[in-house]
């Protein structure tokens, strides 16, 4: 008796699916619209990064994530994806809070940049250009931050802003959130709490959307995230390079770049030599595609940053580079009779492992 009533249960739906126009529905119901997104776009980072990773740049339309140790190449890549910017007719939105900022790097790196300076004493007084610029002058928390980005969108969708968007935020972990200000205590669990609500919740959802051809600007935003070293669980373990403010912003990068090692910087110097003076130029550091979410593609490799972007680790791009700064060079040692040299891998470690995030 049960399986006849399974039979004519199924000959029942059966009939009703027949009649049933699922095209119709979604028409109805609106779910017929704002379905395809736009081919991946790209902005293009240096040639020894696309050499190094099989990597074209920064992809457009997605949380982007660098992160490492201090002085590993994260801002080196993060400057490199403003100046293309730039040059791609996307409109760079700095974000500095970390407040280590420097015009000076930027300009030597490509940025296009106009100093704004007093007529009478040349005192250089700002910067303006085709970018836009915020730190912590006005953005003290991460829920500033938040809502920045949130008002610089809406003004786009307005129509008051008419350009692609790419956030550069340097960096999280670098501010709290507005909880931990009124307590005067840097909690890391409110912190990640507010990341949570604020970017994985509201944020990093209106950056996603706008890969969809419905949206007629497509925004991007790349972060600095500050890390930290995790103790190892057993003896035998390993320790794991951790990212500051918790884990939305991980959960939610489709792509994310690695710089150094997990308890070292692990960079080794390259330098100008002559008579005992001598000038660094330069870093090797290894990188790596910890996330991708794009194209699959993850690699890892070494890459030497220099003040003026990134070049290859091989001898023809470091004599390319010693021959184009050889002048600037001469005139510090003295001569343009020097020799490059490179150093090991530094073995000096962060001694400080944690076994949760510090405050």
């Amino acid at each position: 008796m049960a399986r006849k009533s399974k039979s004519l249960s199924e000959a029942v739906s059966k009939e009703i699916k027949s009649k049933f126009d699922l095209k119709s529905f979604k028409t109805k119901k609106g779910l017929d619209q704002n379905v395809k997104f736009k081919e991946q776009q790209w902005i293009p980072l240096s040639d020894a990064f696309q050499t190094v990773t099989s990597i074209p740049g920064i992809p457009m339309g997605h949380i982007v994530l660098l992160r490492g140790h201090s002085d590993t190449g994260k801002t080196t890549a993060l400057i490199e994806t403003a100046v293309s910017a730039q040059k791609n007719g996307i409109l760079p939105v700095f974000i500095i809070t970390e407040m280590k900022w420097n015009w000076e790097h930027a300009t030597q790196m490509g940025l296009e940049v106009d100093a704004v300076a007093d007529e009478e004493t040349g005192e250089v007084l700002g910067y303006e250009g085709n970018f836009i610029y915020a730190d912590r002058e006005s953005l003290n928390t991460i829920e500033d931050v938040a809502a920045f980005i949130l008002d610089l969108i809406d003004e786009q969708k307005k129509g008051n802003l008419p350009y692609d968007l790419v956030f550069l935020w340097d960096s999280i972990g670098s501010i709290p959130c507005e909880l931990s200000i009124r307590s005067n205590k840097n909690n890391n669990e409110w912190n990640a709490g507010a990341m949570s609500t604020q970017f994985a919740n509201n944020v990093n959802q209106k950056i996603t959307l706008s890969r969809k051809e419905s949206s007629k600007y497509t925004n991007t935003l790349v972060c600095i995230n500050k890390v930290w070293t995790l103790k190892p669980e057993s003896p035998m373990g390993q320790p794991k390079l951790m990212n500051k403010g918790g884990y939305a912003m991980w959960y939610d990068s489709t792509f994310v770049i690695t710089f150094g090692n997990i308890m070292s910087a692990g960079t080794s110097k390259i330098k100008a030599i002559k008579d005992g003076k001598q000038v660094e130029f330069a870093k090797r550091v290894n990188i790596q595609i910890d996330k991708n979410h794009i194209n699959g593609v993850t690699t890892r490799g070494k890459i030497v940053m220099t003040p003026h972007g990134f070049i290859e680790e091989s001898p023809n791009a470091l004599n390319a580079y010693k021959k184009s700064r050889q002048e600037e060079w001469a005139s510090i040692l003295g001569g343009a009779d020097f020799k490059l040299v490179g150093e090991e891998e530094s073995q000096e470690t962060y001694v400080n492992a944690f076994t949760e995030e510090p405050s």
